[in-house]
């Protein structure tokens, strides 16, 4: 046996209960009876700890963005000179320091939004991105295929599919995502023929360019205002148009970072129905309200969408707990500091980006389960189960179960801390939390059965992330508010 972990309260989705567990060949051997310890055997004692599952962040962005010309998100397409140039937008994290953060937080799976270059199609974005997060990353990894047009893309999902990949994803904040509407409808369709899920933002970029402009020729520029430039009608009117993509399709959709209560029950009445519709939030729309873009550095809180009310605050913890919202990720974009305040940012060229992946599990455990908002199975479900299961990659993921990879993360519940951006591992240069108390998170992380994170530092080596693929004709469904793989 390579790593045993004693004496934990081993905790799943749908079980828990103290038991040892055997890991050897990166994989888990057995949980409970007297696992078997030699002389090689690394020894982890978790008593007094939950012992839970890797957590599976299926929303994250550490490789570059590349965003065509004239494409742009709704009411800020470049103009003049500047619409004849690509943007490319970098982020302060890569795969290197990302994943750094991803396992001190107790992240084992991260998804990666992969753009495509000029005149590159997904799949090969996906392998190039694919040999860079191997070369980068300690932990592994899922590649989501960015379609920033719909031409030609139906013909090369089933390429996407064959590459292992479990699916695509789309903007309809942005400014071409009309004139194209039709092609993205045969590209959803098309996807959910191949088995895959379509990740789909949901900002109507009609209704946020006429609603910014409105602003900008007002005068209201200032990241103040932010909230009011992407209201949540703009965000409710794009799922209920992205439901009607599934509905007609009969495949599957997955909304991203969900932030109002509107949005929300127009999710919740499809799933009634049988509409196959995932619902993602993020920690930022858990955790802040839109009082905090009234600050002097509200410009710090943006994020698309934007913070919501706190009655939007209330709905979504509700809905982590009903099983109407499946999964919360970070969307882990960060930018700095000057992008986000300062003279020159308005709501226009602020960046919408903060960093979450060191920072996720630990406050949704303070704020969720030690304030009774969730059971520890559903933190479980909601930050690593759920995504695991849409994705395809259950039960290799996700779970703690013999056979599955050896992704466990040992947690301590007694833990108190006053948190401190500054010893982070993201390259990002401010934090959100800085000065919150925190109650419980992870003191070892392990990856496929090497530990990664541990005592507070990393101690593995880059080059050991993998490629996760999703597993061959797997076809996601829904049913009770939880996903199946069948």
């Amino acid at each position: 046996m390579d790593l045993v972990i004693t004496g934990g309260e081993v905790v799943t989705a749908g079980s828990r209960g103290i038991a040892d567990i055997g890991v050897s060949g990166g994989k888990i051997v057995q949980i409970g009876g007297e696992v078997p310890i030699d002389a090689s055997t690394r020894v982890l004692d978790a008593a007094g700890r939950f012992v839970i599952p890797g957590g599976v962040d299926m929303h994250v962005h550490l490789s570059p963005a590349y965003i065509p010309a004239g494409v742009g998100p709704g009411g800020v397409t470049p103009t003049g000179d500047q619409a004849l140039v690509d943007d490319v937008l970098a982020w302060a994290d890569d795969f290197v320091s990302g994943s750094h953060a991803a396992a001190a937080g107790g992240i084992t799976t991260i998804g990666n939004m992969t753009f495509s270059q000029t005149g590159e199609q997904p799949v090969e974005a996906v392998a190039r991105t694919a040999k860079d997060a191997a070369r980068d990353s300690i932990v592994d990894f899922v590649l989501h295929p960015v379609l920033l047009t719909a031409q030609g893309m139906a013909e090369q999902v089933e390429e996407l599919a064959a590459a292992g990949c479990a699916s695509v994803k789309f903007f309809m904040m942005f400014d071409s995502f009309d004139a194209e509407s039709a092609d993205y409808v045969k590209v959803l369709a098309r996807a959910g023929e191949q088995g895959l899920v379509t990740m789909i933002h949901c900002e109507d970029a009609c209704v946020v360019g006429h609603v910014t402009g409105e602003l900008v020729h007002a005068g209201h520029t200032h990241p103040r205002n932010y909230g009011r430039s992407r209201p949540a009608y703009a965000e409710a009117v794009a799922v209920a148009r992205a439901v009607a993509y599934a509905e007609a399709t009969g495949s599957p959709i997955y909304i991203v970072h969900l932030s109002s209560r509107e949005a929300l029950d127009i999710a919740t009445r499809a799933r009634a129905r049988g509409v196959p519709v995932f619902v993602e939030t993020r920690p930022i729309y858990l955790l802040f309200d839109e009082s905090y873009l009234d600050r002097e550095d509200g410009g710090l809180y943006v994020g698309n969408p934007p913070l919501r009310t706190t009655d939007d605050v209330s709905a979504l913890w509700g809905g982590l707990a009903s099983g109407a919202i499946d999964t919360v990720c970070t969307d882990h974009a960060p930018a700095l500091k000057a992008d986000k305040i300062g003279p020159d940012v308005n709501i226009t060229t602020v960046a919408p980006g903060m960093a979450d992946l060191e920072t996720m599990l630990p406050l949704v455990y303070t704020e969720g389960v030690r304030k009774g908002r969730l059971t520890m199975e559903q933190f479980v479900e909601v930050t690593s189960t759920n995504a695991a299961r849409i994705f395809g990659i259950y039960p290799q993921k996700g779970t703690i179960a013999v056979g599955s990879d050896a992704d466990l993360v040992i947690w301590d519940p007694a833990t108190q801390s006053s948190f401190d951006g500054a010893s982070t591992h993201t390259r990002t240069d401010f934090s959100l939390y800085d000065g919150w108390q925190v109650e419980g998170g992870p003191v070892t992380t392990i990856s496929r059965g090497v530990v990664v994170y541990d005592d507070r530092a990393i101690v593995a080596g880059d080059s050991r992330g993998q490629l996760v693929r999703k597993a061959p004709g797997t076809q996601t469904t829904h049913s009770g508010g939880v996903s199946h793989e069948q």
